[in-house]
């Protein structure tokens, strides 16, 4: 299961991707957009850990979160119409 981060700061939020580098023993940290994350999200092949930057707060958001959580926190796009 992919691991998307959604990072929240005072003025913005943007999404994450950890990719490990086999050859390097390294982890690269990508900027994604957001209709990639919701494209995985809606299949049900990822979750998303959304993390506030001022507080240091996480939360982590996957298909079987409520409704209400999911809104809150990604948006209405990423609720699944055909639960």
């Amino acid at each position: 299961m992919n691991r998307y981060t959604k990072i929240i700061n005072m003025m913005d939020s943007y999404y994450t991707k950890d990719y490990e580098k086999t050859k390097k023993n390294i982890t690269k940290v990508r900027e994604v957009r957001e209709e990639t994350v919701r494209k995985f999200f809606l299949q049900g092949d990822c979750e998303v850990l959304v993390v506030f930057e001022e507080t240091g707060r996480e939360i982590l958001i996957d298909d079987f979160s409520s409704d209400e959580d999911i809104r809150k926190y990604l948006g209405s796009k990423f609720i699944n119409k055909k639960r």
